[in-house]
């Protein structure tokens, strides 16, 4: 390292990989049993460098994959927050629990 700031920076870049890490470990340690075997992430730690403790690395999973290749059939693989941009504004579904429209005072 040629001086003190680029030593400093390596070094911040370290520990926070280590903090990372450490975490990861910890999510682990809190969803095992205490009798369970140990996962190989649990062993070799830094393996959880790159990567979450709890995505199972199945990309067709509803949790840990993109959301947008899983549900191609059902609208158009859109995520809930574009469906929810593309609602027609026109259109009033403001309805009280009986289905009467808010403004309908006709009872």
């Amino acid at each position: 390292m040629s001086n003190d700031f680029a030593k400093f920076k390596n070094s911040q870049r370290r520990h926070k990989t280590d903090v990372k890490i450490a975490r990861q470990v910890q999510i682990i340690k809190q969803h095992n049993l205490p009798g369970e075997v140990k996962s190989p992430s649990e062993k070799q730690p830094h393996r959880l460098a790159k990567r979450h403790a709890m995505d199972c690395g199945n990309p067709k999973c509803g949790l840990c994959g993109n959301p947008r290749h899983i549900r191609k059939g059902e609208d158009g693989g859109y995520t809930v927050q574009e469906r929810r941009a593309m609602q027609d504004v026109e259109r009033v579904t403001d309805k009280r629990s009986n289905g009467v429209l808010n403004g309908d005072d006709t009872q």
